[in-house]
């Protein structure tokens, strides 16, 4: 196993473009487990598939491709080899990643596939339960949070820088009931592991919770 640094957190606390930024700047490779959720959640819509439909959701496991790729300077997901980037932040998309997520099948095939990643490579990976499920014996454990309002802020400046046109208000709730689900799933609930470095980045740019996530790793590395 690679040296693993494990980023969990609350929906829109920066977890996806913190690693980013890290990874660029200590090498290390990233894993966006995140749209994994989204990659299932979207070929699920797709293909019509419910949540109670436990056979034709491992079918679709069992051929589903999950690619991470740099693409004219810009870092894409692939889907059974098609572009779905911005696809998978979709209104819809979001509505039921989070119901997704808690299927115990898809659980236990990302995080087998996540296991897999991350054998041979050092990596940053970010979720929910990275370093609470998937990685418990990770080399640096870090929980990013914030306020509901401010994460809230940030995903609709994020929609808009993709010409995702989504109220406020609505991405407002959707982050409170995502917050629910995720914290009050059966399987790998969302929850700080106890040797975590907790980060309240409420307030902060996204370059001084990279600095501070940065610091942390470092002085593990040492």
């Amino acid at each position: 196993m690679g040296f693993v640094v494990a980023v969990d957190g609350t929906a829109g606390s920066g977890k996806g473009s913190i690693t980013k930024i890290v990874a660029e700047r200590l090498n290390l490779k990233t894993i966006d487990t995140g749209a994994m959720y989204r990659c299932v959640t979207l070929a699920m819509l797709e293909q019509n598939v419910k949540l109670e439909e436990t056979e034709k959701i491992m079918e679709i496991l069992k051929n589903i491709k999950i690619e991470f790729v740099d693409e004219d300077k810009e870092k894409k997901v692939k889907l059974n080899g098609r572009d779905v980037t911005l696809k998978i932040r979709s209104k819809e998309v979001n509505e039921f990643v989070s119901p997704v997520s808690t299927v115990r099948v898809v659980r236990e095939y990302l995080a087998n596939m996540q296991r897999e990643m991350a054998k041979s490579i050092d990596v940053i990976m970010e979720g929910r339960d990275i370093g609470t499920n998937v990685f418990p014996n990770a080399d640096v454990k870090i929980y990013l949070d914030a306020t509901v309002e401010e994460r809230a802020k940030r995903r609709f400046r994020q929609n808009k820088e993709n010409g995702i046109d989504i109220p406020f208000e609505e991405i407002l709730k959707n982050v409170k009931e995502r917050d629910y689900i995720d914290s009050h799933r059966e399987i790998a609930p969302l929850t700080k592991a106890p040797d975590a470095v907790y980060i309240d980045s409420t307030g902060m740019t996204i370059e001084e919770e990279a600095e501070e996530v940065i610091k942390i790793i470092n002085e593990k590395r040492k």
